[in-house]
Order: structure tokens, then sequence, then C-alpha cells
């Protein structure tokens, strides 16, 4: 019996972006640093609970940068890390098959 193991780094790569909405938060933050309201605002579909649960789980992943700003009213702004940006390849690869076959 020939049996293929899946390599467990791909097979988490895949688990984590294939978690709704992770990779259209991604693909939003490809255009720059974003506050909560306008990442909500651009996935209008997302619950904030849930918006702000996929955002703290991408920064514990180190995809994602949360930076406060301490200035009153408190600013928030998420933006990619490098290990975030080099997803850009990726998600663009993921555009180009969608749209030559979806």
């Amino acid at each position: 019996m020939n049996e293929t193991a899946i390599c467990p780094r791909f097979e988490k790569a895949v688990g984590m972006l294939s978690k709704r909405w992770v990779s259209l938060i991604v693909f939003q933050l490809l255009n720059g640093p974003s506050r909560f309201c306008a990442l909500e605002d651009s996935l209008p579909n997302i619950s904030g609970r849930l918006l702000s649960e996929r955002l703290k789980e991408l920064e514990q992943e180190g995809i994602v940068r949360r930076e406060v700003y301490p200035e009153m009213p408190v600013r928030i702004e998420y933006s990619l890390t490098d290990k975030g940006r080099a997803l850009a390849p990726i998600l663009a690869e993921i555009g180009t098959w969608s749209s030559n076959w979806l």
C-alpha cells in the first residue's frame, strides 16, 4: 500500500488560510495598514466579533501586526508583517486561477 504523507507545515498553512475570512482579511491588508472599522467596512458580511477573533489569530501567527497609537481617542491599526506580505504572490495566483476558471 502506497500512502502519501502530507507535510505538516503544508497542512497547517492550508488550514490557516482556509479558515473563513482569513484570506480576505490578508488580501485587504495588502493595500496597507488599516483600522478595524475600515476592515469591517471592506468586509461587510463578517461580524465585528469574528473579525476581531481572526485578527487576533493572525497576530498570534505573526502574520498581522497590531499597533496602538497613544492618542485620544486611541487609534489602533492593523498591518501585515513580512510573513504576511509573503502571502501576496499566493493570493495573486489564486486571483489569476479564479479569473481563468471560475
